[in-house]
């Protein structure tokens, strides 16, 4: 089942209302029913937003924002952070099913940022090179934090280093790929950074541009 997808401010606005129903305990129907839907989407598919988001287990995009099958192109990798395959990934969505809302995801107590901490610190090591591949991903932003940071509490510091890692991710698309940047430069795409809090379950949205804001809630 295929169909034009929403313009990114409508595409935000449905992530919005989908975590508002997640924090409250509610399910909409039409995600519950989207399994019966399995046929017809073996003929297409349209997904309203692009998720990069982190592999941990708590952290699952589609029901965070209560949607359903064939709702969201999702790409998890841990740390979310953005590979040439997750580049990869984005660009075959926006470019073929013609999604218009990517949202780099990270979240509140992410291992992956924890552990790139430890090891700027000097208090760990890394146990593999693919595992160092993740970590040299986050090192940048996260080196940034502590030296800006460095007075700051542990706990301050990893909540920064979450966000500025999200922020590297969404500035890496945005000007990492020919395809995503020229949609972006063209209105097509819009790009935008995103926390989501495991304790609360609310997903706090970063870096979103003006015409996407009067989706937001009042602060």
């Amino acid at each position: 089942m295929t169909q034009t997808p929403p313009s990114p401010l409508e595409a935000i606005r449905r992530l919005l209302a989908g975590n508002e129903r997640y924090k409250n305990d509610t399910r909409s129907v039409t995600a519950l029913a989207s399994q019966l839907q399995r046929g017809e989407l073996a003929a297409g598919q349209s997904p309203f937003a692009i998720v990069l988001c982190c592999s941990d287990s708590r952290a699952p995009a589609e029901i965070l924002f209560d949607q359903g099958l064939g709702d969201l192109f999702v790409i998890r990798v841990a740390g979310n952070i953005v590979a040439p395959s997750g580049i990869g990934s984005a660009e075959f969505a926006a470019a073929t099913y013609g999604t218009r809302l990517v949202v780099v995801m990270g979240h509140s107590s992410c291992g992956a940022v924890t552990a790139t901490l430890g090891v700027l610190r000097g208090e760990s090591t890394v146990a593999s090179d693919n595992i160092r591949d993740i970590v040299d991903r986050i090192r940048s932003s996260a080196q940034t934090v502590l030296e800006v940071g460095k007075d700051h509490s542990p706990e301050r510091q990893l909540h920064d280093a979450i966000r500025a890692n999200v922020r590297n991710a969404v500035d890496h698309l945005r000007h990492g790929s020919r395809i995503l940047e020229d949609m972006v430069n063209s209105g097509q795409l819009v790009i935008v950074g995103a926390v989501y809090d495991i304790a609360t379950g609310h997903v706090d949205f970063l870096d979103v541009p003006a015409e996407l804001r009067e989706a937001l809630p009042a602060a």
